[in-house]
């Protein structure tokens, strides 16, 4: 009989952070179309949870609904979860000692970002707390740490040891992720103007794409920006000369309205330098939105030629090029560049780590 690969997928119905759920729906989905002959693929989910993957070959449901069921395993308390190779797109994952070379016993987590270290004020307390607990259960007991890209690895080594056990596993937009046919009618319901670059980052990093809205003569869309964000990051518009009319901050929203938004962009400026992956260039690129991100490590790795990254103070200039003479050529680099990520490359990845373990 072949290895059985167990999927925790903990946000099925308590989505703590969309990215990730899709991610890890997306991620199972193709752990079932690339399993190896002989191997299959089952579900870990919580109380109350329903999922539909197909070709799932079993679902263990358990007893604690996700709340519970995080707040148990950061004590290490994983009771009926069973042993065998266990794959969270996460930390979220039954991290207690096991023995992998007796038993075959296996853990691996994921790490999309260090916002928890990097920018602990952005998250609520308690997200902060939990993260860092569970990294340091990461530390004792998983046999590998996947993160997205080199640079998230080399800084991650440098918050705690984990003694070659990083792993690097990329993400990618969300599966079937295209402009849906209602997207003019999905902009004007978010009251979005014509002629607008979209922007990312942190109250701390947006100066540098309003003011590179202000001198590309376009408006600006602000994504992913927290709840009760608005009049501060008006504020910042303000000061960087892009009037408070002209920026349109908006909530995190579903892949179709984020799809219909990039559509009708010019650009995407990326502000942001943190260790993170960033969801948002990947799905731009994906569209053929042309990219501008700001110097980094983790835009070196992503976006590699696929678009262009430049120092903060150069991003006014970079983005004039961008909706102008340069469109075209970064439209179709960063189209290409997208090609690079996929959920079934991942899955293969994810598959060879457990085989290599």
């Amino acid at each position: 009989m072949g290895a059985r690969l167990r999927v925790v997928l903990d946000q099925l119905t308590h989505v703590v952070d969309p990215d990730h759920a899709s991610a890890a729906s997306d991620l199972a989905t193709a752990l079932v179309s690339t399993a190896p002959s002989g191997c299959a693929v089952e579900a870990i989910i919580p109380a109350g949870s329903e999922v539909r993957i197909p070709g799932l070959a079993d679902v263990r449901r358990l007893s604690l609904a996700r709340r519970e069921l995080a707040a148990s395993w950061q004590l290490g308390i994983v009771p009926g979860v069973g042993g065998g190779l266990i794959h969270s797109a996460t930390l979220m994952a039954p991290l207690v000692r096991h023995d992998r070379v007796h038993d075959h016993d296996q853990t691996t987590v994921t790490l999309w970002d260090l916002h928890a270290w990097e920018s602990p004020n952005a998250l609520p307390k308690a997200a902060v707390t939990w993260q860092r607990a569970m990294l340091k259960r990461a530390v004792k007991h998983a046999d590998a740490v996947v993160v997205p890209s080199h640079a998230v690895g080399e800084r991650l080594a440098e918050i705690v040891k984990l003694k070659g056990r990083i792993r690097v596993i990329s993400g990618a937009a969300p599966t079937g992720f295209v402009v849906p046919l209602d997207a003019v009618a999905r902009r004007a319901s978010l009251s979005l103007p014509s002629g607008y670059v979209v922007l990312t980052g942190t109250a701390e990093s947006l100066d540098a794409g309003f003011r590179a809205a202000v001198a590309s003569g376009k408006e600006a869309v602000v994504l992913d920006a927290p709840e009760g964000a608005e009049p501060r990051f008006a504020e910042i518009a303000a000061a960087a000369g892009l009037p408070e009319s002209r920026a349109h901050v908006r909530g995190p929203l579903s892949a179709d309205d984020r799809a219909a938004v990039f559509a009708g962009a010019s650009a995407l400026v990326a502000t942001s330098a943190l260790a993170a992956w960033p969801w948002r260039v990947i799905e731009a690129m994906t569209l053929g939105v042309p990219v501008v991100a700001v110097e980094s490590g983790v835009h070196r790795d992503v976006i590699a030629d696929g678009g262009v990254v430049v120092d903060p103070s150069d991003v006014p200039s970079a983005v004039e090029d961008a909706v102008g003479d340069g469109a075209r050529r970064l439209s179709v680099l960063g189209a290409d560049r997208s090609r690079s990520f996929s959920w079934l490359g991942a899955a293969e990845r994810v598959w060879g780590l457990h085989a290599d373990l």
